[in-house]
């Protein structure tokens, strides 16, 4: 494991400043995917489908059948080969009627297993209750549940599988066009960014004292069409989203103790510091031995526990940190003492408590 976890602090101890796009910072304000839901049947099942228990699953069969023409008591159907699911699916900003796009269908009863299964004609709504796509198509689940009489077997996750272009959009994303003036929202808000792209909007699409870009807090810049571009917004945007900006965050070292996971960058700075450590280990081992009566005696044989407890402390290790040191030194340092991944989540902790780690800690 310390070798993955020193990999991973390595890996991010490349040059400062690398340049990113603006579409990977930023996005215009109201262009974003919309999220849909609905409550359908998966038929076609092997076997592995709800059991009498989940009744919800006969009502909508027999609802289903009953608009077909075909009218059956909820009660008088017994079926294991259908399950209920609930389908979910992102709208992408200005899909048009006619577009298809990925779902998954999770099951909501106690289903086994959708392998095999065929998602029925399903309505996709949106939060306001509007339909803006339909969904139908075979359900891929990646793994199979199999067995039976106490042996089971089960590869994946087979409850829920996605249908690949399994719904088409029937209703236009409710998405705004670029108008004349529009607001970029920066995806990570962070104020010094925020003044880098205005900047850099400015110096590509500003002429003398005139600002095209003004960055009204640390997520958002108000963008404002030049006259060049008035029937052009498309090609705007365009233009926008390939400038590079240099990106700018804050220190911070995350840590994920149940791996023995830290990730840290090269803006993390450790001021002047000794760092001392050592283990100490208390062993406690206990061992039955079996007391056996003399020959021909009245005693009883008996079990006799015996206790032992050993103490062992390591002589501390040491390092020292000069002015200016970086991650990269920190590392190398904690591999030299043979630090392992918990052993430098502890110290960073205490680096933080001492002052000397200028950088937050974020625990996952």
């Amino acid at each position: 494991m310390r070798t993955g976890m020193i990999a991973s602090i390595l890996l991010l101890t490349g040059p400062l400043g690398a340049a990113t796009r603006l579409k990977e910072l930023a996005a215009v304000e109201g262009v974003r995917e919309n999220q849909l839901i609905g409550y359908g049947l998966v038929v076609g099942l092997a076997g592995t489908g709800d059991r009498r228990q989940t009744v919800f699953s006969t009502q909508s069969l027999t609802n289903m059948l009953q608009r077909m023409g075909v009218t059956v008591p909820a009660t008088a159907i017994r079926v294991n080969n259908i399950a209920a699911v609930m389908v979910t699916a992102n709208l992408p900003a200005y899909a048009q009627p006619g577009t298809r796009i990925d779902v998954t269908a999770a099951a909501i009863g106690d289903a086994a297993s959708l392998q095999g299964g065929l998602l029925v004609l399903t309505p996709l709504r949106s939060a306001d209750g509007s339909v803006y796509a339909a969904a139908q198509g075979p359900v891929i689940t990646g793994g199979f549940s199999a067995g039976g009489a106490g042996a089971q077997k089960t590869l994946n996750h087979p409850t829920v599988g996605r249908i690949p272009n399994g719904a088409i959009v029937e209703r236009a994303a409710p998405t705004p066009a670029p108008a004349s003036r529009f607001k970029l929202q920066i995806h990570q808000a962070d104020f010094t960014t925020a003044a880098r792209i205005t900047e850099a909007i400015n110096k590509r699409f500003g002429g003398p004292g005139a600002a095209v870009a003004r960055a009204e807090n640390s997520a958002l810049v108000a963008v404002e069409m030049p006259p060049l571009y008035a029937e052009r917004a498309t090609e705007f945007v365009a233009e926008l989203e390939i400038l590079s900006v240099d990106a700018d965050r804050p220190a911070k070292v995350v840590v994920n103790e149940r791996t023995g996971t830290i990730v840290m960058g090269k803006e993390v700075h450790i001021s002047p510091v000794a760092i001392m450590q050592g283990n100490l280990t208390v062993e406690i081992q206990t061992t039955f031995a079996v007391s056996q009566p003399a020959p021909l005696s009245s005693g009883t044989t008996q079990v006799v526990p015996q206790t032992s407890v050993g103490v062992k402390e390591e002589k501390a290790r040491n390092i020292v940190l000069k002015q200016g040191a970086t991650v990269e030194e920190l590392v190398r340092a904690l591999m030299a003492i043979g630090s392992t991944p918990r052993d430098v989540i502890a110290i960073l902790q205490n680096l933080r408590a001492a002052g000397a780690l200028e950088a937050e800690i974020e625990v996952i």
